[in-house]
């Protein structure tokens, strides 16, 4: 199987001190994540890496200069205790029809809605994504995004690492890959305690996050 999942829009990893976790990909990788931009309202930013093939690494954490906000932040963020790959997203042709299909097949992604966060330069990005619906409990299965007519984040000359590889393991991989098949999509899955894994090349050789 190819070790790089069809569609794959990007990488969600997740961690409860965004600075940190910038510093030590950096450290790692000889790569420095460029901001992303702020999560007006929901208490969260980021720090983006190009890996190639139209895709990118969003490395989310909560913002100290948001206010906390009353719920909780996006992808858990305030229930970790260290940095995790937590999920993550593909981009198929037609975000609507794929909804559409995969609950005549069963598997309900959620409702589409509409999301938005500030670039450094004050512009405002918009997207449309999915939201969450019934996914698998470990994140394996991802949640579907469309960017419209706006510039995809992997064209906005971020820093490159490319990607290698993205293997998961799960508790019964036959579990989770019908549902992966339903979006349209496919993951190197073996079985194993629910887990992300992925590999980028970079300046000081091929590194690997979890």
């Amino acid at each position: 199987m190819n070790t790089i999942p069809a569609r794959l829009d990007h990488i969600v990893l997740a961690t409860p001190d965004l600075a940190a976790t910038v510093a030590e990909f950096t450290r790692r990788t000889g790569v420095v994540p460029a901001p992303g931009g702020v999560h007006v309202g929901l208490g969260t930013r980021n720090c983006l890496v190009d890996l190639g093939h139209r895709a990118y690494l969003e490395i989310i954490g909560p913002d100290p200069e948001q206010p906390t906000p009353s719920y909780p932040r996006p992808f858990g963020v305030d229930a970790l205790a260290a940095a995790r790959t937590i999920t993550w997203a593909i981009s198929p042709p037609d975000l609507d029809a794929t909804v559409a299909d995969a609950r005549a097949r069963g598997y309900d992604t959620g409702d589409v809605r509409e999301m938005s966060r500030r670039r450094p330069d004050g512009s405002l990005l918009r997207w449309r994504l999915t939201d969450g619906g019934s996914p698998h409990p470990s994140g394996l299965v991802p949640f579907l995004i469309d960017w419209g007519s706006t510039t995809h984040p992997s064209a906005s000359g971020l820093p490159v690492s490319p990607l290698l590889e993205l293997t998961a393991t799960a508790p019964d991989p036959e579990d989770v890959r019908p549902l992966l098949t339903t979006i349209g999509t496919d993951l190197a899955l073996t079985e194993g305690p629910a887990g992300f894994s992925f590999t980028v090349d970079t300046p000081n050789g091929p590194v690997t996050f979890n």
